[in-house]
């Protein structure tokens, strides 16, 4: 990727498309995984054209910052296919826990094979979204008491959920028109535990970079009208 203008600041979309290129990259071996979270990190706190183009320089990857999603990035859109790149490492949590107060764990983080939060009168957040995996099965237990824990994850990722709510409830829910079929190689999370007089839900939810490129893919699937504009739905 090349820019006109290094000077330029970057867009949250640019920023995006430099992180989907390095994980293509380190799911084909043509990085190493330390090398892959040194350009990721960078890529994420990079503020112009000119700190992300040295980031995916040596890659094969047509196109400029500015340009529009094509190729392998555009057919990925709004899915994490990029998935065997986010299983592996040393998990950053295994657990978290909550008394008259609340948890979060979201962003860029690693969960643990077995993770177990605990939440009474208080509140738990857990995203998966944007996670990394230390194992491909993971277990996540989520108690509650007079709490409650809300888990969110992205639709193609195999999840089960499997806890018991008393005088409470524990499931999953989506406000999806269409939910996708578990992608291949994504990760195995199963969650577990109970809920008394509280909640634990499971939703599934597209990250706000997925539904970006979920709409930068519709509109490149729309006709042309044959003077260069896309036919408007």
């Amino acid at each position: 990727m090349t820019s006109e203008n290094p000077d330029m600041r970057a867009s949250d979309a640019e920023r995006e498309r430099v992180a989907e290129t390095l994980r293509e990259a380190v799911a084909e071996g043509r990085l190493e995984m330390d090398e892959f979270e040194q350009r990721l990190d960078a890529t994420y706190k990079a503020r112009t054209h000119g700190e992300l183009e040295p980031l995916v320089r040596d890659l094969p990857v047509p196109g400029t910052l500015a340009g529009p999603v094509t190729g392998a990035v555009s057919e990925r859109a709004g899915s994490s296919a990029d998935w065997p790149s986010r299983i592996g490492g040393t998990a950053t949590s295994s657990g978290a826990f909550a008394f008259w107060g609340g948890f979060s764990r979201k962003g860029h983080w690693t969960v643990g094979s077995l993770f177990t939060s605990f939440a009474m009168w208080g509140g738990g957040e857990i995203d998966l979204r944007e996670a990394r995996f230390a194992e491909r099965d993971v277990v996540i237990r989520c108690f509650t008491i007079m709490g409650g824990i809300q888990v969110t994850v992205p639709p193609d990722l195999d999840v089960q959920v499997r806890g018991f709510g008393v005088m409470g409830g524990f499931g999953e829910h989506s406000k999806l028109d269409e939910e996708p079929e578990p992608a291949p190689g994504s990760p195995r999370v199963r969650v577990t535990g109970f809920a008394l007089m509280g909640g634990v839900g499971v939703e599934r939810k597209w990250s706000r970079a997925q539904k970006r490129r979920r709409k930068e893919q519709e509109q490149l699937r729309k006709p042309d009208t044959g003077d260069g504009r896309k036919e408007l739905g």
